[in-house]
């Protein structure tokens, strides 16, 4: 924490004074969050034990898995140890931190699905090379990049954040997030505002636009299939990533549409829920119940582990 800095404690106001809706919510959130690690720990125990989801779909998955149990563990139970304890004030350097790997996570999961929407219009489009385009080099120099374009978009805000000096410890939300933290800031926040809005626009347009031409790619391609039954099996390896994409997207552009300024914290909070809790918990279930394979595989281990069928080890 830098010396200049004026507030060295935050009070996260959260989202309900009332006792009755805390406890509603404490449940609510646990269950999620619970819901959401299991799941999501599954998946990712299912490709490292599984020889059949060992193609370059299920690596980008079980990235995705990991990705979406780091982002909700990042403020989730943070938040619920508040309810809990009453406690709502934390660090200037834990806000830091907080907002750091919110963001890391997040904006990481926007590249991995652009990348995956990638993976499947290879699978689609290209069958025959498949395996020499996603060659494991591949998938690994795919996943590294995702990286390094997400810290490159995120360090320069985020340095230039930390010098920012605060006029109010009260932060609107329940989580440390960049717009209650501007509106409580004593300096003029314009040009970080704009750095913001610039990083913000470039991951969603140009993620959301290279999974529209790879989803328009792959439908032509399947309108083009002489059958209706290659047509719906084309559909269905697909039909998972999209509705994540669709929830993902929807999800966060809901959050950039501004209401009236007297709802749009109370309706960023809700959408905040949403993304942190409830998107993570139905991920895994909708990946689980669409996908044949996961739930072969799925299906495969919890007979063996429940002694149902002798155990079957799958060679590679």
């Amino acid at each position: 924490m830098r010396n200049h800095t004026a507030i060295t404690t935050f009070i996260l106001l959260g989202l309900t004074d009332d006792p009755t809706l805390q406890i509603l919510l404490f449940i609510f959130l646990l269950i999620n969050y619970m819901l959401s690690a299991v799941g999501n720990l599954t998946i990712i125990f299912l490709t490292f034990v599984d020889t059949h989801l060992k193609t370059a779909m299920y690596y980008f998955l079980q990235n995705f898995s990991f990705l979406e149990i780091s982002f909700t563990s990042a403020c989730i139970p943070r938040f619920l140890y508040s309810i809990a304890t009453g406690d709502r004030t934390i660090t200037y350097n834990a806000c830091a931190f907080q907002l750091f790997f919110t963001d890391l996570f997040a904006i990481v999961e926007f590249f991995l699905l652009a990348t995956m929407s990638y993976d499947r219009y290879v699978a689609i489009c290209k069958p025959l090379h498949y395996m020499t385009i996603m060659s494991p080099l591949v998938c690994k120099k795919l996943l590294s990049g995702c990286w390094i374009i997400t810290l490159l978009l995120l360090i320069p805000p985020l340095g230039y954040g930390l010098t920012l000096e605060f006029c109010d410890s009260e932060i609107d939300h329940f989580a440390c997030d960049v717009n209650p933290l501007l509106r409580i800031s004593c300096f003029d926040t314009e040009f970080l505002e704009k750095m913001v809005l610039f990083s913000c626009s470039f991951i969603l347009l140009v993620t959301l636009m290279f999974v529209v031409w790879s989803y328009g790619s792959i439908i032509r391609t399947i309108l083009g299939f002489p059958s209706a039954q290659q047509k719906k099996k084309a559909f269905s390896t697909c039909s998972s990533h999209l509705i994540v994409v669709s929830i993902t997207y929807g999800s966060c552009i809901f959050i950039y549409i501004k209401p009236s300024a007297k709802d749009e914290m109370s309706t960023n909070k809700v959408a905040s829920v949403f993304i942190t809790s409830i998107s993570p918990m139905l991920n895994p279930f909708i990946y689980t119940l669409r996908n044949k394979q996961v739930k072969n595989a799925l299906n495969n281990f919890l007979k063996r582990l429940l002694f149902l069928e002798p155990q079957r080890f799958h060679r590679g």
